[in-house]
């Protein structure tokens, strides 16, 4: 089955343009979807769309803008089509930044690039490694949605990642939130401790090792329900402990880290021990054969 896009169109880079297929990164159907219930006769509850109390057609509603209390300006979906707005064709790259500088609050939705068709590959490459190479990302504003968004793209190995961004108007001032939080002086022996468990926890990231347990757990309640048993436990929920004394809490931790990694470092030597002994064992039996 051919692949569906997203939004099909063109990427424009000064006077370079290339057709582009935009797919959705995201898998929302790894989501667990309920629907309303009425309890009392299990059957699943439907909204209607109703004026004044009585039901009305899908195709008889519109949009509306509301300027005054209950009066509208009514906008018709030919209306909204016929918007002359150049995004809706075309993601015109209009600077470079670089990724460190575009804060974590304003990424919003990946989405994956591919060139449309064989005639846009040597283009599509060419940006793609001048990207990479360069280290940047492209900023430009796409209308899709609904809306005209900002976006973001960036090598994603052989093809590109698009990612929407918030505008600056989407996110709060954090002056209400931060701004009473104290700014004591830093003890440096509570820093240096803090900073050695963060090195000792620092790997490489594999996104493969997280799972939504959420998500697990709730698909457990289902099948249980349907196979009349009790859900199965997914770890036990442990009180979070107040913090009395700083130092005592990081040692503490720093100790159950060095304990952990020794652990894990004995099993490999326990594996080792066991083939050094079953060799010495082997060993022996042909000496003694011979």
């Amino acid at each position: 089955m051919a692949l569906r896009p997203y939004w099909s169109g063109q990427i424009r880079l000064s006077l370079v343009s290339l057709p582009v297929n935009i797919y959705a990164a995201l898998n929302r159907s790894r989501q667990i979807a309920f629907h309303e219930i009425y309890r009392p006769t299990g059957q699943r509850v439907h909204h209607q769309l109703v004026v004044d109390g009585e039901p009305v057609e899908r195709e008889d509603v519109i949009k509306g803008y509301e300027v005054e209390k209950g009066e509208y300006v009514l906008i018709e979906p030919e209306d909204i089509k016929k918007l002359k707005i150049p995004s809706k064709e075309i993601l015109d790259i209009v600077q470079f930044v670089d990724a460190h500088t575009i804060d974590a609050a304003y990424y919003e939705t990946p989405y994956f690039v591919a060139p449309d068709g064989k005639a846009a590959e040597d283009a599509f490459v060419i940006i793609r490694e001048a990207l990479r190479q360069s280290g940047k990302i492209g900023l430009g504003q796409l209308a899709i949605g609904g809306r005209e968004r900002l976006c973001a793209i960036q090598p994603c190995g052989s093809g590109i990642l698009l990612e929407t961004l918030r505008y600056e108007e989407e996110i709060k001032e954090s002056d209400p939130y931060f701004s009473d939080i104290p700014t004591p002086k830093v003890d440096k022996e509570q820093l240096d401790l803090a900073k050695e468990l963060i090195k000792r926890k620092t790997t490489t990231f594999k996104p493969g090792a997280f799972h939504d347990r959420y998500r697990e757990a709730l698909q457990d309640l289902v099948e249980a329900r349907v196979e009349k048993r009790a859900p199965k436990s997914f770890g036990e929920v442990k009180p979070a402990g107040k913090v009395i004394n700083l130092m005592d809490a990081l040692r503490k931790s720093l100790k159950d880290s060095n304990a952990a990694s020794a652990k894990t470092a004995a099993k490999p030597k326990a594996k080792a021990k066991k083939h050094v002994a079953k060799s010495k064992a082997l060993a022996l039996k042909r000496k003694k054969a011979g």
